[in-house]
């Protein structure tokens, strides 16, 4: 249960970046670089999000249950 918790958590930190960064983008105009680091803070937690998902299916934590085979 903890682990969708904190998969939920991040997803939802992950909308809340992408969302600063288009309300930075069309506010700022290019004028600071706000849009930068909110989307740079998104791609580094959604990779490590993957990274986590990895970690936890490779560590049993996980269990994928097979869609698609």
């Amino acid at each position: 249960m903890a682990g969708k918790i904190i998969i939920i958590a991040f997803l939802i930190v992950i909308l809340y970046n992408l969302g600063a960064g288009l309300y930075y983008m069309m506010v700022d105009k290019g004028a600071t670089d706000r849009t930068v680091k909110a989307l740079t803070w998104r791609i580094a937690l959604s990779v490590t999000l993957i990274i986590l998902v990895i970690i936890g299916i490779k560590l049993g934590w996980i269990q994928p249950h097979g869609v698609g085979q």
